[in-house]
């Protein structure tokens, strides 16, 4: 099984739900980045999601938009989130990794070698924000042939006829983004959220996890009662907004995502 077969497996079978978390690479430099990799399973998180920054990151809200410019002043580049997601595996060989972000990085990189160094570093999954399903198929055919699972994004305007060609190829979970807009905005409705996730479980089995617009505990336990795990990210990389005469607060992060577990566990 693969990890995240594993890890849904284990949380069903402890009734319990998931809880993913986001913080981008680079950002507080790469020392900080690897301290919280290390960190958030113990602290709760099931899944990570590890951003790799980008100059124009159109689906995100200033918050991870900020954290993208910090990290890219510092030097971040992708061989440098790799070289992080491997030394994260080489300590953590259960819980799930999954890089985030927008195709042109992976393009300069290289296709193939961009999915063999993921591969080799243990990465599970993949979501790119900008490169919609009609346009993936090279980089799928790799990805899938290395193991690392293409997650596709839904969204409240994902019509029936559309879900149809977003699922199709899918793998790891589905990410609903529960909300129009750009990440960091307003929690969407729970009436809303429960008649999408209901139109969505009726075309497929993958796990559904829920993210944009979660930021605490109440709001994490509220939408996971409609999925099977909730994503948290602005709110945590907030934490790492900070002047330069201060370090990020790596503690204040890892205590957020242990009230979130907790909250989730009640």
């Amino acid at each position: 099984m693969r990890r995240f077969e594993q890890t849904f497996a284990r949380l069903a079978q402890e009734n319990r739900k998931g809880l993913v978390t986001y913080i981008m690479a680079g950002d507080g430099g790469m020392g900080a980045t690897s301290d919280l990799l290390h960190r958030l399973p113990d602290a709760g998180a099931d899944i990570i999601e590890l951003g790799m920054p980008f100059t124009d990151p159109m689906a995100d809200g200033p918050t991870i938009q900020k954290a993208a410019i910090r990290a890219l002043g510092g030097g971040t580049n992708l061989a440098q989130v790799l070289a992080a997601a491997a030394e994260f595996r080489e300590r953590n060989q259960t819980t799930p990794l999954v890089l985030m972000g927008y195709y042109n990085p992976m393009f300069i990189y290289g296709e193939e070698a961009f999915i063999n160094s993921a591969s080799q570093a243990g990465v599970d999954g993949l979501i790119i924000v900008d490169l919609p399903p009609e346009e993936d198929g090279s980089l799928r055919a790799k990805a899938d042939a290395a193991g690392i699972s293409m997650i596709r994004l839904t969204t409240p305007t994902t019509n029936d006829h559309r879900l149809e060609k977003v699922l199709e190829g899918a793998s790891g979970f589905i990410y609903h983004v529960s909300v129009k807009g750009i990440t960091g905005g307003a929690q969407a409705s729970t009436d809303q959220v429960a008649t999408d996730m209901a139109r969505i479980r009726a075309h497929t089995k993958l796990p559904l996890a829920i993210g944009f617009g979660i930021s605490n505990g109440a709001q994490a336990k509220e939408m996971a009662a409609h999925a099977h795990a909730v994503v948290v990210g602005s709110a945590l990389v907030r934490y790492m907004e900070v002047d330069e005469t201060a370090d990020p607060d790596l503690d204040g992060l890892i205590g957020h995502v242990r009230s979130i577990r907790e909250a989730l566990d009640e």
